[in-house]
């Protein structure tokens, strides 16, 4: 089936997803309706879609168990999903003029849930629903998500490490092909717990700098008064307490590549430095007395307002247009919400391997209980993920750990409460959905409990952004209600043995330890490298 665009282009859509007649690498601007499995019994085929591209031309796709095919974006075939318990009957998707969907089951035996509601009969479904992404759950065994492709790009051999094949992805990976080989600055920009810092070592795995060294450094976990000689480093006895030279960041990272992540929290003495650090390509050591040349490609990575920060003099502009030569956005999960499958299933073959239960994810036998629940997965696609893929891959953890031992993977207390403020998301499917997180009013401080409070911490496993961001306060709200608690600690209440031991027992897992002494992820990461032990 071909669409013709307005430039005289055709690009023809297979209907196992296959792109023809397109050359190079090219994103093609075509919105089409898709249906990506985020869960099958063979959990291989999880991240498999087909695309409906005749319902834009006004005709009704149908689903079953034997149409339509569905594949990966490199596959040269398909097949249908095949599953004896969706019926032969399929269910019908009839196209509205307004660029909505009529799902109708009246024809089909399959019993259907979407986002959550069970469906009998025919079921209104906006475009805007479809562009949200709509959750269908069929016969309890499988889940696909009902959503709109925007851009239809070639699979690429070279994935990065990014998993997905969502727009965002496919972007992001656009993107690093674009720019790995210019020496320019890059700024990559996304709220915590999109793969800022996976992007960048993209970036430098894909440079001409690549044999070079890759170095990170994370400027919100470094107090203030030790920035700047960690960043360009210290001649001995340049401050009190120096008693021995200090090499710095910038000079390790020399004929490689330097991030600067969270560089919205760089003081402003430090911003002065960084700027003449990149216009000059020099660093002044403290208590040296010329600057030396450093030959460093500079990455930085926010999840800050910076335009906003700049307006009111808090980061300065010249800085932010130096660092910002080319900028990429990594999507937040929320708005990939095809990739969770593809997400859940990698995340739960690294952590079910290191329990020794890696079987869990092989090919069942097809009348045997499934292992991962469809109903968890639909759940987790509904959810608004503020902690991103990192929260993701936490409860990837949490799930694999907590069913160890056991014949069918087990929602325990942790992700139970993680699921419940949030279980469904804004729209005309769910009457009685909760609002999107973010989009709600902002709550006062006192009406938080102190359970509630505990609740949300453990459950964003102690990223206090996540949990501020789950409790609709603000992030110094969130400060003060944990300094006022008397059964919360932070990370600077911890004595020096406590944190050691922890490092030793957890052997120096930051997110172990997290758990463990149940502070604040970054203030801890702080701390171990006051401490030496970062």
């Amino acid at each position: 089936m071909a669409n013709h665009q307005s430039d005289g282009s055709t690009i023809g859509l297979s209907g196992t997803g296959r792109l023809t007649g397109i050359q190079g690498e090219r994103s093609s601007p075509v919105s089409v309706p898709t249906l990506t499995l985020l869960h099958h019994p063979d959990l291989r085929r999880v991240g498999e879609r087909a695309l409906l591209s005749e319902l834009p031309l006004g005709v009704e796709a149908r689903l079953g168990r034997h149409e339509p095919e569905f594949s990966r974006p490199d596959a040269t075939s398909g097949e249908p999903l095949a599953d004896s318990h969706i019926s032969r009957q399929p269910l019908h998707l009839r196209p509205t003029p307004e660029g909505g969907v009529v799902l109708s089951t009246a024809a089909s035996r399959t019993r259907v849930v979407a986002d959550g509601v069970p469906v009998s009969g025919d079921l209104a479904i906006s475009a805007a629903d479809v562009d949200r992404g709509v959750v269908l759950e069929l016969a309890g065994r499988m889940v696909l998500l009902l959503h709109t492709l925007h851009h239809l790009t070639p699979p690429s051999a070279k994935t990065f490490g990014l998993v997905g094949d969502s727009d965002g992805v496919a972007r992001v990976r656009a993107d690093v092909r674009r720019v790995a080989d210019l020496d320019v600055p890059v700024l990559l920009r996304g709220e915590t717990g999109t793969g800022k810092e996976l992007a960048a070592r993209a970036l430098h795995d894909t440079s001409r700098r690549r044999s070079g060294p890759f170095v990170a450094v994370n400027l919100g976990a470094i107090p203030p008064t030790l920035v700047a000689s960690e960043l360009f480093g210290a001649v001995r006895g340049a401050f009190t307490g120096s008693v021995q030279g200090q090499e710095g960041y910038f000079r390790r990272a020399h004929g490689g590549t330097l991030l600067l992540d969270e560089i919205g929290e760089a003081t402003p003495e430090v911003q002065v430095m960084l700027l003449r650090a990149l216009e000059t390509g020099e660093v002044q050591t403290l208590g040296a007395q010329a600057p030396q040349r450093v030959d460093v490609r500079v990455l930085a990575a926010t999840d800050a307002d910076l335009e906003a920060r700049a307006a009111s003099g808090e980061f300065r502009a010249p800085l932010l247009h130096r660092l910002a030569g080319f900028e990429i956005w990594l999507p937040p999960l929320r708005e990939r919400r095809d990739d969770i499958g593809r997400l859940l299933v990698h995340f739960l073959r690294r952590e079910l391997a290191a329990v020794g239960e890696a079987h869990h994810l092989e090919p069942a036998n097809p009348t045997a209980p499934l292992w991962l629940p469809p109903e968890l997965v639909a759940r987790l696609a509904r959810y608004e993920w503020p902690g991103n893929v990192r929260q993701l891959r936490n409860v990837a953890r949490q799930l694999a750990i907590g069913s160890r031992g056991l014949p069918r993977a087990e929602i325990g207390p942790a992700v139970e409460k993680l699921l419940r403020p949030m279980a469904s998301r804004p729209g005309t499917i769910a009457e009685a959905a909760a609002p999107a997180q973010g989009r709600a009013e902002r709550r006062r401080p006192s009406e938080v409990r102190e359970e509630e409070l505990e609740e949300a911490l453990r459950a964003c496993r102690w990223d206090l952004q996540a949990a501020a961001d789950q409790l609709r306060i603000s992030r110094p709200s969130l400060y003060a209600l944990i300094e006022a608690s008397p059964r919360l600690r932070t990370a600077g209440d911890l004595k020096p043995e406590e944190i050691a031991r922890a490092f030793e027992e957890c052997g120096g897992d930051l997110d172990a330890m997290t758990e463990r002494l149940e502070v604040s992820r970054k203030a801890l990461g702080r701390r171990l490298r006051e401490m030496g032990l970062a």
